[in-house]
């Protein structure tokens, strides 16, 4: 630790102190179980910087990726279960409500059900709750064979020929079959069909990859939807034409796989709202106990595109969604503020935020640092910043990607509370 202060991104005047040694009793607080953590053999180091206290360990870690397998569903930018799991079990109780205004794919909602807790979410993206909610309560293989023998396979039209360039033509018509169907049959938000929303879920997840566990010819990954004209490109450099796949096999594989570990408890009263998380209004004031969540790095991934063949086929606009790219670090922190007045209204007294964000532009941008001082003024107390240094990335590099790997190397999570007052 005694070259941090000569980083580049780490002020000459910081203080770090010594590790801190492990407490013979059980931590009294979540503060003491940061400072007396040592799970994976290395002590927590208490750092100060520009007046905000870090303290950096292996908290979660690379070996403990084996997390429950309804996780396994793609999106960009989502953080591991392990995360939101470490602040649920230590912050709340069950039956407590965890809240993420970012829910993304569902990582800290579905983590939050498996562990006995109440859940919320929103996300400005439709297809978010497509996502989410069919995980969030129990489901049979049995049930999704059954919906599936409903599906009509052989009406399905092709309706966009330029699909082709991902898809045979045999699997484009099973795709549109299934489309049409799901659009006519899998119900509204009020009224859905809880084994129509799983298939939907699953069908989202596997139109295009790189195996043949996808319904795609090789492709990017399923969270990174790429253009025709770039399909296009990497057919002709790979020589390759779009295989026939069997749609109903791949949606029955990949639920196996999903429910391989046991299915859960429904999360009873679940909300999930689609709005900006700065405008939550279909969260019920001081009803959270916790929030774990982590928003988009400023214009790092562009949903839009990554998600227009998902959107395709779940008959989403993709013009009304407002996504916004937030392309300066004041236009982010200014997002970041609103959302944390809206948490102020939404969260508990004596709740808490952990608000994660991770490395971008290379270290040079500490997101931190701007969650800080956007909760300036708010009543929330701003406690410190937890950061979760995994195996591969030392101790001294936390300030800044230096081990030739790119990506984000460290968590930090902004730990707030809500006020009493």
């Amino acid at each position: 630790m005694d070259d941090l202060a000569a980083l580049p991104l780490f002020s000459t005047t910081a203080s770090v102190s010594q590790p801190v040694k492990a407490a013979q009793a059980a931590p009294l607080d979540f503060l003491s179980d940061i400072r007396t953590f040592r799970e994976f053999g290395t002590e927590t180091v208490n750092i100060t910087d520009g007046g905000i206290p870090y303290f950096v360990n292996e908290f979660w870690t690379a070996g403990q990726r084996q997390s429950h397998s309804i996780h396994e569903i793609s999106y960009r930018a989502c953080f591991k279960a392990q995360l939101p799991a470490f602040f649920i079990s230590r912050l709340t109780r069950p039956d407590d409500r965890v809240y993420d205004p970012f829910m993304g794919r569902g990582t800290t909602l579905v983590e939050a059900a498996l562990l006995g807790r109440r859940v919320a979410g929103n996300d400005i993206n439709p297809l978010s709750k497509l996502l989410v909610r069919p995980r969030l309560k129990p489901l049979s293989l049995s049930a999704v064979a059954q919906v599936l023998d409903r599906v009509p396979w052989r009406q399905g039209v092709i309706e966009h020929p330029d699909l082709l360039v991902f898809f045979s033509e045999n699997t484009l018509r099973q795709i549109s079959a299934l489309r049409r169907w799901l659009i006519d049959n899998a119900g509204n938000d009020r009224d859905v069909d809880p084994a129509a929303d799983w298939v939907r879920m699953i069908a989202l997840n596997r139109l295009t990859g790189h195996s043949p566990g996808f319904f795609s010819v090789y492709t990017l990954p399923p969270n990174q939807a790429v253009s025709v004209k770039a399909q296009m490109k990497i057919n002709e450099k790979r020589s390759q034409v779009p295989p026939d796949r069997d749609v109903k096999a791949i949606i029955l594989k990949k639920t196996r796989t999903l429910l391989s570990d046991g299915g859960q408890r429904e999360s009873a009263d679940a909300i999930l709202s689609t709005a900006s998380a700065d405008d939550a209004r279909d969260i019920p004031a001081q009803s959270v106990d916790l929030v774990v969540t982590s928003p988009p790095f400023l214009d790092i991934v562009q949903y839009a595109e990554d998600n227009w063949l998902r959107c395709w086929f779940a008959d989403i606009d993709l013009s009304t969604v407002r996504i916004a790219h937030h392309r300066t670090e004041a236009n982010w922190s200014e997002m970041v503020r609103r959302t944390l007045i809206d948490l102020a209204r939404i969260v508990k007294p004596g709740g808490h935020v952990a608000f994660e964000v991770g490395e971008v532009r290379k270290g040079k941008v500490l997101l931190e640092r701007l969650v800080w001082q956007a909760a300036e003024g708010l009543p929330f107390e701003k406690l410190f910043v937890v950061v979760n240094s995994q195996e591969f990335t030392k101790t001294a590099n936390c300030w800044g990607v230096s081990n030739n790997s790119g990506g984000t190397n460290t968590n930090r999570i902004v730990m707030l509370k809500r006020r009493k007052d």
